[in-house]
Protein backbone atom coordinates (compact mmCIF):
# COMPACT_ATOMS: atom_id res chain seq x y z
CA UNK A 1 0.00 0.00 0.00
CA UNK A 2 2.94 2.23 0.77
CA UNK A 3 3.89 2.08 -3.04
CA UNK A 4 0.93 3.01 -4.00
CA UNK A 5 0.70 5.73 -2.35
CA UNK A 6 4.13 7.09 -2.92
CA UNK A 7 4.25 9.98 -5.23
CA UNK A 8 6.24 10.38 -8.30
CA UNK A 9 9.17 12.46 -8.60
CA UNK A 10 9.16 15.07 -11.39
CA UNK A 11 12.04 13.37 -13.39
CA UNK A 12 9.84 10.30 -12.92
CA UNK A 13 7.03 12.35 -14.65
CA UNK A 14 9.02 13.78 -17.54
CA UNK A 15 10.33 10.13 -17.84
CA UNK A 16 6.93 9.00 -18.05
CA UNK A 17 6.08 11.79 -20.68
CA UNK A 18 8.64 10.87 -23.00
CA UNK A 19 7.87 7.17 -22.90
CA UNK A 20 4.41 7.91 -23.64
CA UNK A 21 5.57 10.53 -27.01
CA UNK A 22 8.18 7.79 -28.20
CA UNK A 23 7.75 4.13 -26.65
CA UNK A 24 11.51 2.56 -27.70
CA UNK A 25 10.70 -0.36 -27.19
CA UNK A 26 6.85 -0.88 -28.51
CA UNK A 27 8.27 1.57 -31.46
CA UNK A 28 4.57 3.53 -30.60
CA UNK A 29 4.11 7.05 -30.71
CA UNK A 30 1.55 9.11 -28.72
CA UNK A 31 0.39 5.42 -28.01
CA UNK A 32 -0.13 4.29 -31.68
CA UNK A 33 1.54 2.79 -34.27
CA UNK A 34 2.96 3.86 -37.74
CA UNK A 35 0.02 2.38 -39.46
CA UNK A 36 -2.61 3.37 -36.59
CA UNK A 37 -1.56 7.47 -37.75
CA UNK A 38 -0.85 6.76 -41.23
CA UNK A 39 -5.00 5.35 -41.25
CA UNK A 40 -6.33 8.15 -38.59
CA UNK A 41 -4.72 10.34 -41.31
CA UNK A 42 -6.20 9.36 -44.36
CA UNK A 43 -9.43 8.98 -42.39
CA UNK A 44 -9.68 12.56 -41.36
CA UNK A 45 -7.84 13.69 -44.72
CA UNK A 46 -11.02 12.18 -46.52
CA UNK A 47 -13.33 13.72 -44.27
CA UNK A 48 -12.17 17.46 -44.13
CA UNK A 49 -11.66 17.16 -48.12
CA UNK A 50 -15.92 15.55 -48.43
CA UNK A 51 -17.02 18.29 -45.80
CA UNK A 52 -15.17 20.96 -47.78
CA UNK A 53 -16.78 19.75 -50.99
CA UNK A 54 -20.03 19.83 -50.09
CA UNK A 55 -19.37 23.32 -48.45
CA UNK A 56 -18.18 24.50 -51.58
CA UNK A 57 -21.00 22.64 -53.73
CA UNK A 58 -23.93 24.85 -51.61
CA UNK A 59 -21.91 27.90 -51.87
CA UNK A 60 -21.38 27.39 -55.63
CA UNK A 61 -25.26 26.51 -55.80
CA UNK A 62 -26.60 29.61 -53.59
CA UNK A 63 -24.51 31.88 -55.85
CA UNK A 64 -26.25 30.45 -59.16
CA UNK A 65 -29.32 31.41 -57.84
CA UNK A 66 -28.51 34.86 -56.52
CA UNK A 67 -29.10 37.85 -59.26
CA UNK A 68 -25.82 40.01 -59.14
CA UNK A 69 -27.93 42.99 -60.32
CA UNK A 70 -30.90 43.01 -58.12
CA UNK A 71 -31.80 41.30 -54.57
CA UNK A 72 -34.43 38.80 -54.20
CA UNK A 73 -36.22 40.53 -51.53
CA UNK A 74 -35.89 44.44 -50.79
CA UNK A 75 -39.84 44.67 -49.68
CA UNK A 76 -39.03 46.68 -46.94
CA UNK A 77 -37.84 49.32 -49.11
CA UNK A 78 -41.12 50.93 -50.12
CA UNK A 79 -40.85 54.49 -50.83
CA UNK A 80 -37.48 56.20 -50.82
CA UNK A 81 -35.69 57.66 -47.45
CA UNK A 82 -34.80 61.36 -47.98
CA UNK A 83 -31.75 62.95 -47.00
CA UNK A 84 -30.68 67.04 -46.65
CA UNK A 85 -27.32 68.69 -47.13
CA UNK A 86 -25.75 70.17 -44.90
CA UNK A 87 -26.74 67.61 -42.43
CA UNK A 88 -26.28 68.86 -38.75
CA UNK A 89 -27.68 66.20 -36.00
CA UNK A 90 -28.28 67.11 -32.82
CA UNK A 91 -29.35 65.34 -29.60
CA UNK A 92 -32.76 66.48 -30.94
CA UNK A 93 -32.29 65.86 -34.62
CA UNK A 94 -31.49 67.96 -37.29
CA UNK A 95 -30.38 71.33 -36.37
CA UNK A 96 -28.36 74.04 -38.19
CA UNK A 97 -28.48 77.37 -36.70
CA UNK A 98 -25.52 80.15 -37.54
CA UNK A 99 -24.83 83.55 -37.16
CA UNK A 100 -24.62 85.81 -40.48
CA UNK A 101 -22.20 87.68 -38.69
CA UNK A 102 -19.72 85.35 -37.60
CA UNK A 103 -18.40 83.31 -40.37
CA UNK A 104 -16.85 80.43 -38.61
CA UNK A 105 -20.87 79.53 -37.54
CA UNK A 106 -21.32 78.97 -41.27
CA UNK A 107 -18.15 78.27 -42.69
CA UNK A 108 -18.53 74.05 -41.89
CA UNK A 109 -22.10 74.16 -43.64
CA UNK A 110 -20.41 75.66 -47.05
CA UNK A 111 -17.65 73.53 -47.05
CA UNK A 112 -20.20 70.70 -46.32
CA UNK A 113 -22.02 71.58 -49.25
CA UNK A 114 -18.59 71.76 -51.28
CA UNK A 115 -17.44 68.76 -50.69
CA UNK A 116 -20.95 67.30 -51.45
CA UNK A 117 -21.19 68.79 -55.02
CA UNK A 118 -17.30 67.09 -55.86
CA UNK A 119 -19.27 64.38 -57.25
CA UNK A 120 -21.34 66.07 -59.71
CA UNK A 121 -18.51 67.85 -61.50
CA UNK A 122 -18.02 67.59 -65.51
CA UNK A 123 -15.11 65.52 -64.44
CA UNK A 124 -16.89 63.41 -62.22
CA UNK A 125 -19.64 63.12 -64.46
CA UNK A 126 -17.78 62.34 -67.37
CA UNK A 127 -18.75 58.66 -68.02
CA UNK A 128 -22.47 59.73 -68.14
CA UNK A 129 -24.51 60.63 -70.82
CA UNK A 130 -26.63 63.85 -71.61
CA UNK A 131 -30.55 62.58 -71.22
CA UNK A 132 -33.08 65.31 -72.33
CA UNK A 133 -36.48 63.10 -72.09
CA UNK A 134 -38.80 63.65 -69.87
CA UNK A 135 -39.91 60.16 -69.49
CA UNK A 136 -38.45 56.94 -67.47
CA UNK A 137 -35.35 55.43 -68.62
CA UNK A 138 -36.10 52.19 -69.22
CA UNK A 139 -32.90 49.76 -70.57
CA UNK A 140 -33.74 45.72 -71.36
CA UNK A 141 -29.75 45.32 -72.16
CA UNK A 142 -26.67 46.32 -70.99
CA UNK A 143 -25.12 48.92 -73.44
CA UNK A 144 -22.94 50.44 -71.08
CA UNK A 145 -19.11 49.42 -71.24
CA UNK A 146 -18.41 46.39 -69.44
CA UNK A 147 -21.77 44.94 -69.13
CA UNK A 148 -23.56 48.09 -67.61
CA UNK A 149 -26.46 50.03 -68.28
CA UNK A 150 -25.87 53.83 -68.80
CA UNK A 151 -26.61 56.68 -66.35
CA UNK A 152 -27.87 60.27 -66.64
CA UNK A 153 -25.66 62.87 -66.09
CA UNK A 154 -26.62 65.37 -63.02
CA UNK A 155 -24.00 68.24 -62.40
CA UNK A 156 -23.70 70.55 -59.89
CA UNK A 157 -24.68 73.17 -62.25
CA UNK A 158 -27.95 72.21 -62.50
CA UNK A 159 -28.56 73.34 -59.10
CA UNK A 160 -28.06 76.79 -60.65
CA UNK A 161 -28.17 79.85 -58.30
CA UNK A 162 -27.68 76.82 -55.46
CA UNK A 163 -24.93 75.32 -57.34
CA UNK A 164 -21.94 77.18 -55.15
CA UNK A 165 -20.27 78.71 -58.92
CA UNK A 166 -22.33 81.75 -59.14
CA UNK A 167 -22.16 82.16 -55.44
CA UNK A 168 -19.54 80.32 -53.11
CA UNK A 169 -21.10 80.87 -49.97
CA UNK A 170 -24.58 79.42 -50.94
CA UNK A 171 -26.42 82.62 -49.86
CA UNK A 172 -25.49 81.93 -45.90
CA UNK A 173 -24.00 85.47 -45.53
CA UNK A 174 -27.07 86.95 -46.68
CA UNK A 175 -29.83 84.37 -44.46
CA UNK A 176 -30.47 83.21 -47.39
CA UNK A 177 -29.13 79.74 -46.99
CA UNK A 178 -29.43 76.81 -49.68
CA UNK A 179 -30.34 72.77 -48.40
CA UNK A 180 -29.83 70.39 -51.12
CA UNK A 181 -32.50 67.60 -51.15
CA UNK A 182 -31.42 63.92 -52.19
CA UNK A 183 -33.78 61.09 -52.93
CA UNK A 184 -32.52 57.89 -51.75
CA UNK A 185 -32.22 55.13 -53.66
CA UNK A 186 -34.48 51.97 -54.57
CA UNK A 187 -33.72 49.83 -57.36
CA UNK A 188 -36.61 49.72 -60.03
CA UNK A 189 -38.62 52.02 -58.19
CA UNK A 190 -40.47 54.51 -60.43
CA UNK A 191 -41.92 57.75 -58.52
CA UNK A 192 -44.73 59.62 -59.49
CA UNK A 193 -46.27 57.12 -61.84
CA UNK A 194 -45.46 59.03 -64.97
CA UNK A 195 -45.50 62.47 -63.11
CA UNK A 196 -42.02 63.83 -61.93
CA UNK A 197 -41.61 64.01 -58.10
CA UNK A 198 -41.13 67.33 -56.16
CA UNK A 199 -39.88 69.20 -53.19
CA UNK A 200 -42.50 70.83 -51.63
CA UNK A 201 -40.89 72.23 -48.04
CA UNK A 202 -43.31 74.29 -45.15
CA UNK A 203 -43.34 75.03 -41.72
CA UNK A 204 -44.04 72.11 -39.59
CA UNK A 205 -47.24 72.09 -38.87
CA UNK A 206 -48.39 75.34 -40.09
CA UNK A 207 -48.64 75.01 -44.02
CA UNK A 208 -50.80 77.78 -44.55
CA UNK A 209 -48.02 79.89 -42.82
CA UNK A 210 -45.85 81.40 -46.29
CA UNK A 211 -42.44 79.65 -46.83
CA UNK A 212 -40.88 81.46 -50.07
CA UNK A 213 -38.54 79.05 -51.79
CA UNK A 214 -36.87 78.58 -54.43
CA UNK A 215 -36.33 75.10 -55.92
CA UNK A 216 -33.61 74.49 -58.27
CA UNK A 217 -34.15 72.50 -60.61
CA UNK A 218 -37.43 74.70 -61.79
CA UNK A 219 -39.85 73.50 -59.67
CA UNK A 220 -37.78 71.25 -57.57
CA UNK A 221 -38.43 67.96 -59.22
CA UNK A 222 -36.63 64.94 -59.96
CA UNK A 223 -36.54 63.87 -63.70
CA UNK A 224 -37.96 61.04 -64.88
CA UNK A 225 -35.08 59.90 -66.98
CA UNK A 226 -32.98 59.60 -63.85
CA UNK A 227 -35.42 56.27 -63.27
CA UNK A 228 -35.23 53.65 -62.53
CA UNK A 229 -31.96 52.70 -60.62
CA UNK A 230 -30.73 49.35 -61.73
CA UNK A 231 -28.29 48.92 -58.83
CA UNK A 232 -25.05 49.33 -58.30
CA UNK A 233 -23.29 46.79 -60.18
CA UNK A 234 -25.78 47.36 -63.36
CA UNK A 235 -25.01 51.47 -63.13
CA UNK A 236 -21.52 51.80 -61.20
CA UNK A 237 -21.25 55.64 -62.39
CA UNK A 238 -24.87 56.65 -61.02
CA UNK A 239 -25.75 59.92 -59.61
CA UNK A 240 -28.83 60.75 -57.36
CA UNK A 241 -30.38 63.78 -58.61
CA UNK A 242 -31.07 66.43 -56.46
CA UNK A 243 -32.89 69.61 -55.51
CA UNK A 244 -31.69 72.55 -53.81
CA UNK A 245 -34.22 75.19 -51.85
CA UNK A 246 -33.10 78.24 -51.08
CA UNK A 247 -34.78 79.93 -48.14
CA UNK A 248 -35.50 83.92 -49.17
CA UNK A 249 -37.70 84.98 -45.73
CA UNK A 250 -36.49 83.00 -42.54
CA UNK A 251 -37.30 85.54 -39.47
CA UNK A 252 -33.88 86.04 -37.64
CA UNK A 253 -33.37 84.72 -34.47
CA UNK A 254 -36.56 82.49 -33.78
CA UNK A 255 -35.83 78.63 -34.41
CA UNK A 256 -38.62 77.46 -37.31
CA UNK A 257 -38.88 73.98 -37.88
CA UNK A 258 -39.35 72.93 -41.39
CA UNK A 259 -40.45 70.11 -43.12
CA UNK A 260 -39.37 69.50 -47.22
CA UNK A 261 -41.99 66.37 -48.69
CA UNK A 262 -41.43 64.18 -52.04
CA UNK A 263 -45.08 64.57 -53.62
CA UNK A 264 -45.39 62.24 -56.33
CA UNK A 265 -47.26 59.03 -56.52
CA UNK A 266 -46.22 55.95 -55.10
CA UNK A 267 -44.07 58.25 -52.17
CA UNK A 268 -45.11 58.16 -48.65
CA UNK A 269 -44.50 60.41 -46.70
CA UNK A 270 -47.17 59.96 -43.23
CA UNK A 271 -44.88 56.97 -41.65
CA UNK A 272 -45.13 57.19 -38.31
CA UNK A 273 -42.16 54.84 -37.31
CA UNK A 274 -39.56 55.86 -39.74
CA UNK A 275 -39.63 59.77 -39.80
CA UNK A 276 -36.54 60.30 -43.02
CA UNK A 277 -39.36 58.37 -45.26
CA UNK A 278 -40.59 60.62 -48.08
CA UNK A 279 -39.64 63.73 -45.93
CA UNK A 280 -37.06 65.20 -44.00
CA UNK A 281 -37.86 67.68 -41.03
CA UNK A 282 -34.80 70.28 -39.32
CA UNK A 283 -34.66 72.88 -37.01
CA UNK A 284 -33.12 76.18 -38.69
CA UNK A 285 -32.13 79.12 -36.93
CA UNK A 286 -30.30 82.39 -38.49
CA UNK A 287 -29.30 84.95 -35.99
CA UNK A 288 -27.74 88.40 -36.54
Amino acid sequence: MATLNEKKTCSERMADFRRFVWNPETKLFLGRSLINWVWISLYYLAFYVVMSGLFALSIYCLMRTINPYEPDYQDQLKSPGVTIRPDVYGARGLRIYYNVSDNKTWEGLVTTLHTFLTAYTPAAQHLNINCTNNTYFIQDTFDGPNKTKLSCKFTSDMLQNCSGITDPTFGYPEGKPCFIIKMNRIIKFYPGKGTAPRVNCTYVSEESRPLEVDYYPVNGTFNLHYFPYYGKKAQPSYSNPLVAVKFLNITRNVELKIVCRIIGAGITYDNVYDPYEGKVEFKLKIED
